[in-house]
């Protein structure tokens, strides 16, 4: 069977989404599929520019190629869902956020003008008309589908998978160090942890990872090099998954600080590792895995009531090491595996 996953590329950005493609593609060859990614470029600004991204998803031709005709479509990411297949799933990562849930804040671009608002709700009847038309509609976590049903009125079933490479996480010790990877931005909320690092011993550090180079990231490094707590923290930038995996690893706890994410490799990897979790009420995806007490705390968005939970963490590190094992029996209940991934998206 020749099977296409469909999805969109920023040139020369890698992340979670360019992860998720590629482990489905080694998960379908190693069962015997023939699976290839297909990609189209993407470019979000100015907004108009959306309209053309959507355009070329819907044009491109996946029905055969050099003659052979492609069986199954996987569609992951807007606008490359739009693409037409008589056989196409969707396994959806997050529609364009910026004309749902993050409409009319500082996220997003498409409520400030009069053409803006007129891409947002173009991009909104695109999905009203053309997702539907998928024989099945599956999200990456309940909270995709939560925005599905609210914004849509579409009905899509969740199917959780493991995070890439998720075998080479293993659990180590528990160093004096909060772990954050992931890219610096105002949604990712790196400030808070930072912050919450004040009112915590001086033998606790603080670990960030991730591009840095967007407004909020240098505004952040800046303030770290000016604080008096800037020498407990160290900002890597970009580290190779060996870096990453050690880190993981080794920490007292990962933070996932997130405003409602749409999963959060973040917690998985963490659980991998053994590790408990620290997020927040509203974080979205990671509040699928999170039980407060059992493999993480669930606190309020601020800096206050995350150091109070850091600091229970700190008192007693034998509960920091029960909470990472309650972490891994999660992945088990979960069910979270390839298997099953592979099984509802070729049904």
């Amino acid at each position: 069977m020749k099977i296409g996953i469909v999805t969109v590329q920023i040139p020369f950005i890698t992340g979670g989404a360019e992860m998720l493609a590629t482990a489905l593609r080694e998960q379908l060859i190693a069962r015997k599929c023939e699976a290839e990614i297909i990609s189209i470029p993407f470019k979000w600004y100015p907004p108009v520019t959306l309209l053309d991204c959507m355009l070329m998803g819907r044009l491109i031709d996946v029905e055969e190629v050099n003659g052979t005709r492609i069986d199954r479509v996987i569609g992951l990411k807007f606008p490359a869902y739009y693409a037409a297949h008589s056989v196409k799933v969707c396994w959806i990562l997050h529609q364009h956020r910026q004309a749902y849930d993050l409409y009319g804040t500082n996220l997003s671009d498409l409520w400030r003008t009069e053409e803006a608002r007129a891409v947002a709700a173009e991009i909104r009847r695109w999905d009203d008309h053309y997702l539907p038309q998928s024989r099945g509609l599956y999200t990456i976590s309940k909270t995709v589908a939560a925005r599905l049903l609210r914004y849509n009125q579409l009905t899509a079933t969740p199917i959780y998978h493991p995070p890439f490479r998720a075998e080479s996480f293993v659990a180590g010790s528990f160093d004096n160090y909060i772990f954050y990877p992931g890219r610096f931005d105002l949604i990712k909320r790196q400030h808070l942890i930072f912050e919450a690092l004040a009112a915590l011993p001086e033998k606790i550090g603080l670990v960030l990872c991730g591009q840095s180079s967007s407004d909020y990231g240098q505004n952040l490094i800046q303030q770290i090099n000016n604080s008096p707590h800037g020498n407990r923290v160290r900002v890597l930038g970009r580290i190779s998954e060996a870096e990453k995996i050690e880190l993981y690893s080794n920490c007292l706890a990962v933070y996932n600080g997130v405003l409602d994410e749409d999963y959060g490799y973040v917690t998985l990897e963490a659980f991998c590792s053994g590790k408990p979790v620290l997020t927040h009420s509203d974080s979205g995806g990671p509040l699928e895995f999170v039980v407060h007490g059992h493999n993480g705390y669930i606190t309020e968005p601020n800096a206050h009531d995350l150091a109070g939970h850091i600091q229970r963490l700190v008192d007693k590190p034998r509960l920091a090491k029960h909470m990472g094992d309650n972490g891994r029996e999660t992945m088990r209940t979960h069910h979270i595996s390839w298997d099953h991934v592979i099984e509802n998206l070729l049904s």
